[in-house]
């Protein structure tokens, strides 16, 4: 017989599971052998006597909690936050969740609209420069700035095509693909050398190539894995030395902090592939490549205002539409960052906000270069777009304060 419960008394001693149970009896002068199996555990259920069911006090109490944790740089293959909901999430919930995925791709994908349009005016004007002969106007262009940011949208186009962002991939790519452009009126100007132009050239090239087939997954894994070693190098070995040059002549002018950190990043990631660093090191080399790539972004901002405190004259010299582009575009991928739980993302994002676009509005608006009613209408628009995304965000994920959204980002929960 089947019994479906089988009901254990509190500190009884287990029965020993090997050891057969037998009975013998007297039948009429003959011995009847009875054999019993021992006891198995239930595959049903197991109560233990004087214990009550938790279910049955609250049917909550066994739906699991979501733990949502910042997303770093070395995770960036982990899947959105969609994918990674409980079966026992309520449907309604997910389907706010999804909606507000869909909406944050959206916004993604419009930022390439302000991204083109900050990077066409030059391109319009070196064309007509180069078409009037006038080559000595693009020197004021600095190639190694343009190489810079190009170096930086690589870095990111790799980080985003690993995380499958196709609007942010689209925006990297445009960057890319704008940047080379500006970089090609450069060389034809003279005011970049044909042997850096040509290197350039190979790198977007192979780096376009590459993450492309990667993203369609037709790429060998071992080539990805050099790729990503490359921009690690190429990225530690820029950003110190971009740092460096900044403070030119405040401080020498020398290559020496390229040098350094190029030999260093070299040795961490040779060590990282042989085997040689701790578990830990390795992921921190493996996380390098997209914060580089964003620090070098975070830096242009610092650039400038620094150059705005050196020479305040000119800040006339800089247009407010460029800056209100800016700080649109890297605004239009905050709730996007907040939602996929990106810290890196998000600090690059509001970063560029708040200091690249806001920032030199604000200096502007100091300097009497633009008027109150526009520095007013593009400050109340930022924080209210803030606003409305971190409102959206913490309804989307069922919390109780938008608050929580930015601590779970940077703290976990």
């Amino acid at each position: 017989m089947t019994v479906g419960c089988v009901a254990a008394l509190g500190g009884a001693p287990p029965l020993p599971p090997s050891t057969p149970t037998r009975y013998s009896c007297n039948n009429g002068g003959g011995f009847l052998r009875l054999t019993f199996p021992p006891l198995q555990r239930s595959r049903f259920c197991t109560l233990k006597l004087g214990a009550t069911s938790s279910s049955s006090i609250n049917p909550s109490f066994q739906v699991k909690r979501r733990i949502i944790r910042p997303n770093p740089a070395l995770d960036s293959d982990i899947p959105n936050p969609v994918d990674q909901e409980d079966n026992e999430q309520e449907e309604a919930s997910k389907k706010q969740l999804q909606q507000w995925d869909s909406l944050t791709a959206k916004f993604a994908g419009a930022a390439n609209v302000p991204f083109l349009l900050l990077q066409l005016p030059q391109i319009v004007l070196n064309a007509r420069n180069l078409l009037a002969g006038n080559n000595s106007a693009l020197f004021a262009v600095p190639w190694l700035g343009m190489f810079t940011g190009l170096l930086g949208n690589l870095s990111l186009l790799s980080y985003f095509a690993k995380k499958r962002e196709t609007e942010v991939v689209v925006v990297q790519t445009l960057g890319v693909v704008s940047t080379y452009a500006v970089i090609t009126q450069l060389a034809m100007a003279g005011s970049m050398p044909l042997p850096q132009f040509a290197a350039t050239s190979g790198v977007v090239a192979c780096g376009l190539l590459i993450n492309f087939l990667y993203y369609f997954k037709l790429l060998n894994h071992r080539i990805w894995n050099l790729w990503e070693d490359f921009i690690t190098v190429a990225g530690l070995s820029a950003l110190p030395q971009v740092m460096w040059s900044t403070f030119v002549p405040y401080v020498p002018n020398s290559i020496l902090p390229g040098i350094i950190s190029f030999m260093i990043s070299v040795v961490a990631v040779i060590m990282a592939r042989i085997g040689k660093l701790p578990e830990k090191a390795t992921k921190f080399v493996g996380s390098v490549s997209g914060w580089t790539a964003t620090l070098l972004f975070m830096w242009m901002p610092v650039a400038q205002m620094w150059t705005n405190f050196l020479n305040p004259d000119n800040i006339r010299g800089l247009s407010s539409f460029s800056m209100l582009l800016a700080m649109t575009g890297n605004g239009l991928l905050i709730p996007r960052a907040l939602f996929v739980k990106d810290l890196m993302w998000f600090t690059g994002s509001c970063w560029a906000s708040f200091f690249y676009g806001w920032g030199n509005l604000i200096c502007m608006y100091l300097c009497a270069s633009i008027s109150k009613e526009f520095f007013l209408a593009a400050t109340v628009g930022l924080f209210l777009w803030i606003g409305f995304a971190l409102w959206s965000d913490s309804k989307a994920y069922g919390f109780s304060s938008p608050v929580t959204s930015v601590k779970v980002l940077f703290l976990g929960s």
